[in-house]
């Protein structure tokens, strides 16, 4: 199946960029950034930035991150893939990120949500991992394929970029 992906949730203020790989089957369908129900990354972002819950509609999601200075996109802009795995993902295009960095400057931190997220992003922007004002992290999915990892451990690793100041 030929995916492609969503454009960014950005704005001017942003200053965290997080990435994920490619938007899964159900993102896809729903063209909503992690709209499967058993990924975390709702449920752990509400937590790290202080919220009650996650936001039920997709679009306050968006909100809560963007008040927050954090942008959301994927380091893959189109592939082939059948079904939802990133280790399914063949003939991958990356998105680009040098005019995206150039039209939002105050991008400082960029976080990878997963392996594939960041194995992308290094593939196609060698020349930006060397910019010595961007700081990369890499850290673990929040995805249901990455089930070894509980929300606490998660929460515990990704509290270390996202933080409620650092997002504020």
């Amino acid at each position: 199946m030929h995916c492609i992906g969503f454009p960014p949730s950005i704005d001017s203020s942003c200053r965290i960029l997080i990435l994920g790989s490619m938007p899964g089957v159900r993102s896809l369908e729903e063209q909503q950034y992690y709209a499967h129900p058993q990924n975390r990354f709702w449920p752990l972002m509400a937590r790290l930035l202080s919220e009650r819950e996650a936001p039920a509609a997709y679009e306050e999601r968006l909100r809560m991150l963007l008040r927050r200075h954090i942008a959301l996109w994927d380091s893959i802009g189109a592939c082939e893939r059948d079904g939802s795995l990133d280790s399914a993902i063949k003939k991958e295009q990356g998105n680009d990120f040098t005019a995206l960095l150039r039209d939002y400057p105050r991008i400082h931190t960029i976080c990878f949500n997963g392996a594939k997220s960041a194995q992308a992003f290094r593939r196609y922007n060698r020349a930006l991992l060397s910019r010595t004002d961007l700081s990369f992290h890499a850290l673990p999915s929040t995805s249901p394929a990455n089930a070894r990892w509980r929300m606490d451990m998660l929460a515990e690793a990704w509290g270390k970029v996202i933080t409620p100041h650092e997002a504020s």
